[in-house]
């Protein structure tokens, strides 16, 4: 079985979780990701799309199976620049709004000039309006104020930054003495470190995979379409995503959750059922539950035309898509998880 490497998981992750790589600017994570995959002596590519591919020669060829992460997170964009120098913003992908209020961000612009800021409320100060407790923090009514001497929307385009230009928001990453992480982008992030992990492994042992692979870490799945670009051949695809905790769900931050249902629909029941059977017979932390606002790589290139079996696992991570919290435990689950579909022992 494979072993958690708990001081390579925290300087992986450090790196990973602090590479701003909101969806459509991803180019600097797939980097980060092309570099290690390669010190492993693995083939990669980069797609047209952004996204890297991984090939594994597999000790048989009898089908190709095919694993993914995807690296992109949510953010924002600057949608106009306000008379009085402050940004307005647009989302990238689906972030609870009401948690950006107050957080520490970064504007990056065309011509990669980075500057700092904080978005906040349009009514940021008690003192001043009295709606301050009240007021929606929907994406209209958030606002980036720049730590720069600007006083107009001239000041702004002076400084290089125009419509469409990126904004990140702090991920806080933390890694605690109790073994939580707790940080923005778990979703899916931890998924991604989870496949570094599993290649530099299979490398150092000499792992044989047992089928033709292709690992991808995907971009553009906050906004539906990631693994549309999949490879047509693939026969079996388990993707790695969060995991869904809180209501009634069985899911929970120490445990590898298997996904039956989410809101596009079943997953393939043969490959689900054998994922648990492999969960049970070795003895891991997991749940099999329902993901009821949910879609994955597997809807994407399901709706792309790609004929495979489909599945989904990944750590149970609390509070999705605001300020996310996991176990390392959940994390490791996962990753014997998929080691155990992947790998030939």
């Amino acid at each position: 079985m494979i072993e958690f490497d708990l001081e390579f998981f925290k300087h992986i992750a450090k790196e990973v979780f602090t590479c701003d790589s909101p969806t459509g600017y991803t180019m600097n994570v797939i980097e980060l990701c092309k570099r290690y995959v390669d010190s492993f002596g693995y083939e990669t590519k980069v797609l047209n799309n952004g996204a890297l591919e991984v090939f594994v020669k597999g000790e048989s060829s009898n089908k190709v199976v095919a694993t993914s992460a995807h690296v992109d997170t949510l953010g924002l964009m600057v949608r106009s620049i306000k008379g009085n120098g402050n940004l307005a913003l647009t989302k990238l992908g689906g972030p609870i709004t009401p948690t950006l209020d107050g957080e520490y961000c970064k504007v990056y612009t065309r011509d990669n000039k980075v500057y700092e800021g904080t978005i906040l409320s349009l009514s940021p100060a008690v003192h001043v309006y009295p709606d301050a407790n009240t007021k929606p923090r929907d994406i209209d009514n958030l606002e980036v104020r720049l730590d720069e001497l600007v006083h107009s929307k001239e000041d702004v385009l002076k400084l290089g930054i125009q419509n469409g230009d990126i904004v990140c928001y702090d991920p806080k990453f933390e890694i605690t003495e109790s073994g939580f992480l707790k940080t923005r982008f778990i979703d899916d992030k931890a998924s991604a470190v989870v496949l570094l992990m599993l290649l530099k492994y299979a490398h150092e042992h000499n792992l044989k995979f047992k089928y033709d692979t292709r690992i991808y870490f995907v971009v553009y799945e906050e906004v539906g379409h990631g693994a549309s670009m999949v490879s047509k051949d693939i026969d079996e695809f388990v993707t790695l995503d969060m995991g869904c905790v809180g209501l009634d769900l069985a899911g929970n931050e120490e445990a590898v959750s298997i996904c039956a249902k989410d809101s596009g629909g079943p997953y393939d029941y043969e490959l689900t059922t054998r994922l648990i059977n492999l969960a049970k017979d070795n003895k891991l932390n997991y749940t099999v539950d329902i993901f009821p606002f949910y879609g994955s790589d597997i809807g994407a290139a399901s709706h792309a035309g790609v004929d495979f079996k489909g599945a989904l696992i990944g750590t149970g991570v609390s509070a999705s898509h605001g300020m996310e919290r996991t176990h390392i435990k959940g994390i490791e689950n996962t990753l014997k998880l998929i080691y155990l579909y992947l790998i030939q022992e």
